[in-house]
């Protein structure tokens, strides 16, 4: 099982140091959140939190994940980043597939897409895009996104997306994956038929392990079971080594932790007290030999 660190509502200023001790104390990954505003009235409830309202404040800081992945990756060597998730939907997926091109380029392809749809409506409406069909919107956006990165002159007729031949240069020298997010059936069913991986929000790790088994019937029914593919969690009830080795066996292969609020510490914390943290985490789990 992989570890990921998650830089969620970390101020900006810290990105790049955080990057280099994950680096150098064993980390795999960076998970990067995707925020692109803050509304003052919300229209939907916000759906990873029981009463539906957002973990976050106006004040909170975000960075564009993208723009972070190549940032930290010019820092770093091993490292690899994903977005976890980018909501697709308010976006123009040609725009896209430019930068995630960009980003597998200047990251010598340490670069992982994790995508999902978007819950707020106001982020497709205020960004020009109908909050109306964004599932099947979102659907074609992956298409033309993987279209496109393949290389080549291409060119798609779809109900959302048209466009005669076009070439991006160059074209990542290996695929970008694409790890999608969600948890209803319409989600799993879009993971387990065109995405090298499966990233969850906070849950349990019965939760997880229930949705594990799902995704992989899905891929067998899908005739992909034979693929690699990443269960990417968030476990809300599992701690010590025991515990991530209950995580392992339930079938999860990157655990997305951040080592600092187990130590009592908040988003905004110092930076060098998120360093000792994830000094801490790696001497615990990492390099304690448990995975072999």
């Amino acid at each position: 099982m992989k570890y990921t660190c998650s830089v969620a509502m970390s101020p900006i200023d810290q990105l790049i140091e955080l990057a280099k001790t994950a680096e150098e104390v064993g980390f795999d990954s960076i998970a990067l959140p995707d925020s692109i505003f803050y509304m003052e009235t919300q229209s939907a409830d916000y759906p990873y939190t029981a009463d539906g309202s957002r973990m976050w404040n106006a004040e909170t800081p975000w960075a564009d994940p993208l723009i972070a992945a190549g940032t930290m990756g010019a820092v770093t060597s091993t490292l690899r980043f994903y977005t976890n998730v980018m909501k697709l939907g308010s976006r123009n997926p040609l725009l896209l597939a430019r930068q995630v091109g960009s980003v597998a380029n200047l990251t010598n392809n340490r670069f992982g897409f994790g995508v999902g749809i978007g819950w707020a409506p106001e982020e497709f409406e205020w960004c020009g895009v109908p909050y109306a069909k964004r599932g099947k919107r979102v659907d074609e956006m992956i298409e033309v996104i993987k279209l496109v990165l393949g290389g080549g002159m291409v060119e798609f007729h779809g109900d959302f997306y048209d466009f005669d031949k076009l070439q991006m240069s160059p074209a990542p020298s290996k695929p970008v994956p694409i790890y999608v997010g969600g948890h209803t059936d319409v989600a799993l069913r879009r993971a387990a038929g065109i995405s090298d991986g499966w990233t969850s929000a906070m849950m349990t790790c019965e939760q997880l392990a229930d949705t594990i088994g799902k995704l992989n019937a899905l891929r067998a029914e899908y005739g992909r079971a034979d693929k690699p593919f990443e269960f990417q969690a968030v476990c809300i009830d599992k701690f010590g080594v025991d515990g991530h080795r209950e995580l392992a066996e339930a079938g999860v292969t990157d655990n997305i932790v951040i080592p600092w609020m187990f130590d009592g510490l908040g988003f905004d914390a110092p930076l060098d007290k998120k360093k000792d943290s994830l000094n801490r985490f790696a001497d615990t789990y990492i390099h304690s030999g448990w995975r072999q």
